[in-house]
């Protein structure tokens, strides 16, 4: 069995929601899955969307008409997922599991790890295995695309502390830590209304361009490429994201 990691805690995933997922975030993913699909270009329609969440991108996907399976390990957010799926007259699949054993062989046109998904792990081997369970997935000629916050725009935007006033007015401080030698952030999340504080702690490991398409064509992905946003801009100086494509060779 698993030692329990900040991601298992389903009260971070309650409290932080309307802070991470704002009907604005719903809008924007729409008008992105379109670029998503232009720089992935899958052969089919089966997508896979691993730590799917509310269904940002599962929903938008599917009403374009593709074949959805949303995976996802907290209840919480899967939940916030089947309500927005079933408002908006769509059939998706729902899974509840950890992405670390969902594998579901040659079954998959397209998968997707959105939104800073990828990294979550304090051994850094499980996200190889993520990667090899991704692979896995993936039909012959299918493809993967991954977004996260590059560690080099990390290096130039990064603040110790940062703090926001929420809608409902409360307020949320953020603290921020590099650890090992530039490979993982700690962050602290403090949401304070009125005289309660709410403290959050959770880890991510962090992925230049380079260490991320390395760690892609280690599992055996092919014509690797590096995106500065979805819209495919080069992946340089002034980057917003990370965003790495990769294709499952045919043979």
């Amino acid at each position: 069995m698993r030692e329990k990691e900040w991601f298992d805690d389903d009260s971070f995933w309650e409290a932080m929601y309307p802070f991470m997922f704002p009907e604005s975030r719903f809008l924007e993913a729409d008008e992105q899955v379109d670029q998503i699909l232009s720089l992935t270009r899958p052969a089919g329609k089966d997508v896979l969307d691993l730590a799917c969440g509310p269904g940002r991108f599962a929903v938008a996907l599917a009403q374009r008409g593709y074949a959805i399976t949303g995976v996802d390990r907290t209840p919480f957010l899967l939940d916030k997922a089947r309500t927005r799926a079933e408002n908006a007259r769509v059939d998706i699949e729902f899974v509840q599991e950890d992405m670390r054993d969902f594998v579901r062989p040659d079954s998959f046109d397209l998968v997707l790890s959105m939104f800073t998904s990828f990294g979550y792990f304090a051994e850094k081997q499980e996200d190889i295995l993520v990667l090899e369970n991704i692979f896995a997935s993936l039909r012959p000629g299918g493809v993967c695309l991954i977004d996260v916050m590059g560690k080099e725009r990390l290096a130039r935007i990064f603040l110790a502390t940062s703090s926001t006033t929420l809608p409902d007015g409360a307020t949320l401080v953020e603290r921020r830590e590099i650890m090992d030698e530039w490979t993982r952030i700690r962050n602290e999340w403090l949401l304070i209304r009125g005289d309660t504080v709410q403290r959050y702690p959770f880890d991510l490991n962090i992925y230049s361009g380079q260490e991320l398409r390395e760690r892609l064509e280690r599992v055996g992905f092919t014509g690797v490429k590096l995106y500065g946003s979805f819209e495919g801009e080069e992946y340089g100086y002034d980057a917003q994201r990370l965003v790495v494509t990769g294709r499952k060779p045919r043979s």
